[in-house]
């Protein structure tokens, strides 16, 4: 037998739409999982963008105030896709609702909100899923599986890159993602929080950092209407508040070492997102715009070591759910369904499956270290 979820979505930018799509999808992907979500609800501040979201997608019902969505009983599930300044406030009331909560990273502005959040969850007994969508990547579950297995040895040391050029142009908006208040950490809350969930899924905790940060653009224009994206303005300028740039160092509790390094404002990168693992007999290497590819050497050979192409099929991770063979393309969407899947599979099941508000809390305080050894010059232990 399969039940019906309802389901709502609060911010309906383009992640809001990400998740819809995903929800809509997410049978004819995985027609076994018992749970099917239905669209109740969904909530934008903008004026008229909740009612066209409900137009297209199918939604029973449109608001401008998530708190009619908090005290719906229809709505048993919410994904929260509304800026990082309020996700403490609506993941904390959909949790205190009695809402299954799947939130996007990186969970509110500092490791307290993530925290806070976690723990009215935990108290509320709700579910949890959060946007940390790369690990769910097939190569980097399979990936994952060979370093845990000893395949590469003792990991040794580990690079992840996070570079793209959304925030490039001088004549971006200033919107809220570059404000501290309602942005946070700038590069560090939206695309370091990645690379942070990756060192710490492929190689565990994080034991101490030392990082550097810089703002490349400090003025920005204001926009003058309703943003969505990264749109460009040609207003009064503003000061871009928080950072463009992270380089840190990372000292595992394993005892390996790694670089994090993420820009967005790095001309000529678009989503040149990956990483480089370094162990004792090999190496791997991963990078998002060839997703289903993992180059692999390991071996005996040590010096000259060969370095093959594997193209992740069936077998790894999630694929099978996508594509019948190796070698056939997924893209981010498909990403967000298994995010999807796993928060569904959780709530039916009772049990976490993939990344949760623990996780979150975790890159979190790394996030946090970040910034406190970017203003002292200092390792800070975690």
């Amino acid at each position: 037998m399969v039940d019906t979820l309802g389901v709502a979505v609060v911010g309906f930018g383009w992640m809001g739409r990400v998740h819809t799509q995903a929800y809509a999808r997410v049978r004819h992907h995985y027609p076994r999982l018992p749970l099917v979500p239905e669209l109740v609800a969904v909530a934008e501040e903008v004026p008229g963008r909740a009612e066209e979201a409900a137009a297209q997608f199918g939604f029973a019902s449109a608001t401008r105030d998530w708190r009619e969505v908090a005290a719906d009983p229809r709505v048993q599930a919410v994904s929260v896709t509304a800026p990082n300044f309020l996700h403490r406030e609506i993941g904390v009331a959909m949790a205190e609702a009695g809402k299954h909560l799947w939130i996007e990273k990186p969970v509110g502005l500092t490791v307290e909100d993530a925290r806070a959040v976690a723990d009215a969850a935990a108290a509320a007994g709700v579910r949890s899923a959060v946007g940390f969508n790369y690990r769910n990547a097939p190569a980097v579950e399979a990936a994952r599986e060979l370093i845990v297995g000893g395949e590469l040895g003792t990991i040794t040391h580990v690079r992840i890159r996070l570079f793209s050029d959304y925030a490039a142009h001088p004549q971006g908006a200033l919107t809220w993602r570059y404000e501290r208040e309602r942005g946070g950490s700038g590069v560090l809350g939206d695309l370091a929080s990645h690379g942070a969930d990756l060192a710490r899924f492929l190689l565990g905790d994080i034991a101490s950092l030392t990082a550097d940060t810089a703002v490349f653009l400090p003025e920005r224009a204001r926009p003058t209407g309703a943003t969505a994206g990264h749109t460009l303005a040609t207003g009064e300028l503003g000061p871009v508040e928080n950072e463009d740039y992270v380089n840190c160092l990372l000292r595992f509790a394993s005892g390996a070492r790694g670089v994090l390094e993420a820009c967005r404002v790095s001309v000529g990168e678009q989503n040149n997102y990956g990483f480089e693992v370094h162990g004792t007999r090999g190496a791997l290497f991963w990078d998002f715009r060839r997703m289903g590819e993992l180059r692999v050497g390991h071996g005996t050979g040590y010096q000259d070591q060969a370095v093959s192409t594997v193209y992740v099929g069936p077998g790894d991770g999630e694929f099978g759910a996508f594509q019948p063979g190796a070698a056939n393309a997924m893209g981010y969407d498909d990403l967000k369904v298994v995010e999807a899947y796993r928060f569904l599979r959780s709530v039916a099941e009772g049990t976490p499956y993939g990344a949760t508000l623990t996780d979150a809390v975790h890159s979190a305080a790394v996030l946090d270290a970040m910034a406190r050894s970017a203003e002292s010059g200092a390792w800070v232990e975690l």
